[in-house]
């Protein structure tokens, strides 16, 4: 029984990094640019961006090293326009870390 239960947790531990690591991949500006550009680009699509530095370079100089997922903040209800009887999910808040040297 341990053992199962060992396996079941580790797959779901997997099944929900992988998960939780695809949604900023998309997100993240490419090509060239700094650290203040991506932490723009980002928030301008709707994230809380926190900014861990390493080093006191500043943004407009920075390069971003990282990018890694947050909290993502929702509410469910049945109370949206045009729901009906539906139950609605609405996203109230993301955040993502970033990394810049």
């Amino acid at each position: 029984m341990k053992k199962f239960t060992v396996a079941t947790l580790a797959a779901s531990g997997l099944a929900a990094a992988i998960l939780g690591l695809a949604v900023p991949a998309d997100a993240v500006p490419t090509g060239p640019g700094n650290a203040q550009d991506t932490v723009n680009a980002l928030e301008a699509q709707g994230y809380q961006v926190i900014v861990n530095r390493l080093g006191s370079t500043p943004l407009d100089q920075a390069t971003v090293v990282a990018v890694r997922p947050g909290q993502t903040y929702s509410r469910s209800d049945s109370g949206a326009p045009g729901a009906g009887n539906d139950l609605i999910t609405t996203v109230t808040g993301k955040t993502v870390y970033i990394d810049v040297r």
